[in-house]
């Protein structure tokens, strides 16, 4: 592959769903879920040496931004940027190609999240790399499918059309499916040609803009405003809060002229609350923890502790309990997609 390949991480979001490990300034890619690394570092650390640290980027926003710079203090500081304004995907992808289009107009760009676990960086390398390569050949728009180990009704899905490439899979993607419900999940499990939305996408500069330009005008003139500029940071502060708020599916993926779908071969887990956390804590009398447990008559719990401190638990089934210290949680399992609603609700400072 001739062109260079560059990474835009997002590293946004609202840190709800993991309070009270998770704030706003530190949202999940700022954790320490799995390891003595935030997600984010570890989404870094998983490109290896086929990505440079001068060719990766970092979206975040300006509360978040200072604990995102410590976390990227590999990275050059003019690499790392924090959004002006909360828009959607799409605005951020833009940015994206507006800062990699300044450097080289011809490269190769992937959009990852920053806060997805992966544990075979092997894998995930090849898969990116091959993923490049087929984005650079073709000059379609390409997405990372995931096969799906149950009937999630919680992810988009991909409708996968004709294979296209073998080893990894590359397929023509038929069409993009929204969130669906659990009989339809079902029905997409059982069909088998359907994948995961993972949210990753790969493509050249020159095919992007093209599809911009095409789909979402204001989008790239955006761009071409920012391939000019001689003050990026003024063009940002003004410009970019007025731009729509729209998914990158919405405004790209769903109506590009040709998109692929590459099947990874790659574990993933997009680890979306503590239940989904709880599957990689150690197991100690049936309970998930990453710390000391005492318990009696008591499991299926999963008990968190930032301090690692020894927690004991008796007579009490199915409950999930987070310690930081300052805070606690303790609430059901069958709670824990309302935890967010809680956030409002508790002291700023703890919020």
């Amino acid at each position: 592959m001739s062109a260079q390949l560059h990474v835009l991480i997002l590293a946004g979001g609202s840190g709800e769903r993991f309070w009270p490990y998770s704030r706003r300034a530190r949202p999940k890619q700022l954790l320490k879920l799995f390891s003595e690394r935030t997600m984010l570092e570890e989404t870094i650390e998983r490109l290896g040496k086929d990505v440079p640290p001068d060719r990766i980027f970092v979206l975040t926003n300006r509360e978040q931004e200072t604990a995102v710079r410590a976390a990227c203090s590999g990275l050059p500081a003019e690499n790392i940027v924090a959004e002006p304004a909360k828009r959607d995907t799409a605005p951020a992808v833009a940015l994206g190609v507006g800062l990699i289009l300044r450097r080289d107009p011809q490269a190769v760009m992937a959009v990852l999240p920053a806060d997805h676990l992966i544990e075979d960086d092997a894998a995930f390398r090849r898969d990116l790399l091959a993923g490049a390569q087929a984005a650079a050949d073709s000059g379609a728009l390409l997405t990372i499918g995931i096969k799906p180990t149950w009937a999630c009704p919680g992810f988009g899905y991909i409708e996968q059309g004709k294979l296209v490439a073998e080893n990894p899979a590359i397929y023509e993607v038929k069409r993009f499916r929204e969130k669906p419900n659990p009989e339809m999940a079902e029905s997409f499990l059982k069909q088998g040609n359907f994948r995961w939305n993972a949210g990753m996408f790969i493509w050249s500069i020159p095919a992007i803009m093209g599809e911009l330009t095409k789909h979402a005008p204001e989008l790239a003139a955006f761009v071409a405003r920012m391939r000019t500029t001689k003050d990026l940071a003024a063009l940002l502060e003004s410009d970019f809060p007025k731009l729509p708020k729209i998914s990158v599916d919405y405004a790209i993926m769903e109506k590009a002229a040709r998109v692929l779908e590459l099947e990874a071969t790659f574990d993933w887990d997009d680890v979306g609350s503590w239940l989904a956390v709880a599957k990689y804590l150690d197991d100690t009398d049936g309970n998930a923890a990453n710390c000391p447990v005492v318990a009696q008559d008591a499991s299926h719990n999963i008990v968190f502790s930032s301090g690692r401190r020894h927690v004991a638990l008796a007579g009490v089934q199915d409950l999930i309990v987070i310690d930081t210290g300052d805070a606690l949680l303790v609430c059901h399992r069958r709670e824990a997609e309302n935890i967010k609603k809680l956030v409002p609700r508790v002291p700023e400072e703890l919020q």
